[in-house]
């Protein structure tokens, strides 16, 4: 499959589960991860220059990376990690002959339907994908944890430090 055609958002959405069959699972364990309960004084977003589509695939791999820089450096009572966006839209694929010479027989429809392959979610312009909530003194780890999981995503990210006021969060 192209990564093209996962990541574009071109076609109409596909995300009425109930009349499809084979659907596969996301492969996100947790959404919510660390010491939830406290408050902290500075929040660190990942978010998205461009609009597109994220598999879950690359959500998973996103958080592994991030969480296990945070729990290296960080112990988990010293932040919070969230995964904001969930997959609902399901990607289907038109399989593929994977033999020599497949090219001469198998020429295929243009636009097949094809099956269920995988979910995704569609994220828009300056949408939230990572939120980690520090204090001031570990901004800089929490800064190279979600460069770490922009590496795992195919859209371009950009990273932005704000500050939370207490009272009133």
């Amino acid at each position: 499959m192209k990564t093209s055609t996962i990541t574009n958002k071109n076609q109409m959405s596909y995300t009425r589960k109930e009349y499809m069959g084979g659907i596969p699972g996301s492969k996100i364990v947790r959404f919510t991860m660390g010491n939830t309960t406290n408050q902290f004084s500075h929040r660190v977003k990942l978010i998205t220059k461009k609009s597109g589509q994220i598999l879950h695939n690359a959500f998973e791999a996103g958080r592994i990376a991030s969480l296990r820089h945070l729990e290296r450096r960080l112990e988990r009572k010293n932040f919070m990690l969230k995964i904001v966006p969930y997959p609902h839209q399901v990607i289907r694929e038109h399989k593929r002959v994977n033999v020599a010479q497949a090219d001469r027989f198998q020429e295929g429809m243009k636009k097949a339907y094809g099956k269920p392959a995988a979910v995704a979610a569609r994220v828009n312009r300056r949408d939230d994908i990572f939120i980690v909530e520090v204090e001031k003194e570990n901004i800089s780890e929490a800064k190279k944890a979600l460069e770490k999981a922009s590496h795992k995503l195919p859209i371009p990210m950009k990273i932005i430090v704000e500050s939370v006021d207490v009272q009133n969060a």
